[in-house]
């Protein structure tokens, strides 16, 4: 029991871990995807300055997530690596690429539009293998024998090429908003007015995908149409639906920390969604958390040092966005 119980602890941790990332890292790519819909390069440096202080501190919760499945749950890791090598891969390559055009651009004249580019191109690819990643996880993963049991090319479907436009949707309207809240004058006034048309796209793809997600596993229905955990299949619409009124109130009305905050509680609605569909599967369709388990040992001594880790890095970052608040001064340069 002790074990199960630690198992479950840890899966905790990293789901925390993962939705962190994703709310943090998500306007942070989001702002890159917006790169191209600029007037001049002055507007371009005010966007990058608005997350230059905080963007690889974000990343942090990434390496936590990835960091604590490989030691935690190393079945886990060991099945979802070969299945969605590709797909990660690609994402690791795009937030490199997109980390190098971030130093390099303030270096050069010359090539500064190529890389305005690379900044745009690896927030894109990041922000779309996220999705499919997540799209072909959803979708299932073949396992025999306690090893992936699938091909190359299984993680590419309908189903996770439309979760991987979905999330990089969802992510520029959490730039949009984000930019909102952070710059003044004609460029956000223009990300202003790109949150609304955002916004309905985030809701149609969160409408088609949430939609379809019950029919890739025959549990997955299960769960969300029968008693008593249908009762989510009312409580999260309903609270998707004030998100979006708040969100659009808030653009209506000019307020500009409402809009950020129910762009990123639509996400953390839509974490749990998938929460609720995998529990307690940690790889759909067949492995478990408690399956994909560390033996208890390994469990109780990672957990000391994350217990003493996580509230210092759940500090630094509150402490970073608290220090850099406020509006980003045009005259300001990253260095």
């Amino acid at each position: 029991m002790f074990g199960l119980e630690l198992s479950f602890i840890w899966a905790g941790i990293i789901a925390l871990a993962v939705l962190i990332y994703v709310i943090l890292d998500g306007f942070d790519l989001g702002v890159g995807l917006l790169f191209p819909l600029t007037k001049d390069e002055g507007e371009r440096n005010v966007m990058m300055n608005s997350v230059a202080p905080i963007w690889d501190g974000n990343e942090t919760w990434l390496v936590l997530g990835g960091g604590g499945l490989f030691a935690v749950f190393p079945l886990a890791y060991a099945v979802i690596m070969p299945a969605l090598y590709i797909p990660i891969t690609l994402m690791l390559l795009g937030l490199v690429f997109r980390g190098v055009a971030f130093e390099y651009r303030w270096r050069t004249k010359r090539f500064k539009p190529f890389w305005d580019m690379a900044f745009f191109g690896g927030s894109l690819t990041a922000a779309l293998c996220q999705g499919i990643a997540l799209g072909a996880l959803v979708q299932g993963i073949e396992i025999e024998g306690r090893a992936y049991a699938g091909g190359w090319w299984d993680w590419l479907s309908p189903f996770s090429v439309l979760t991987g436009v979905a999330v990089t949707v969802g992510y520029a309207l959490l730039g949009a908003t984000w930019l909102n809240m952070k710059l003044v004058g004609r460029i956000q006034e223009h990300m202003r007015g790109l949150v609304w048309p955002l916004a309905i796209a985030t809701l149609v793809f969160m409408a088609l995908v949430s939609l379809w997600t019950p029919f890739q596993n025959e549990e997955f229905f299960g769960r969300w149409f029968a008693w008593p955990t249908a009762a989510f299949s009312v409580l999260v619409p309903v609270l998707v639906g004030l998100a979006v009124v708040g969100l659009f109130q808030g653009i209506s009305t000019g307020r500009e920390i409402r809009p950020f905050l129910c762009a990123l509680s639509l996400f953390v609605l839509g974490f749990v969604g998938i929460g609720i569909s995998f529990y307690p599967h940690i790889v759909p369709p067949s492995l478990t958390i408690a399956e994909a388990a560390a033996p208890d040992s390994s469990l109780a001594f990672t957990l000391v040092g994350t217990l003493v880790l996580l509230p210092m890095i759940l500090g630094y970052t509150a402490y970073a966005y608290w220090v850099f608040r406020g509006k980003v001064d045009p005259d300001e340069g990253y260095h």
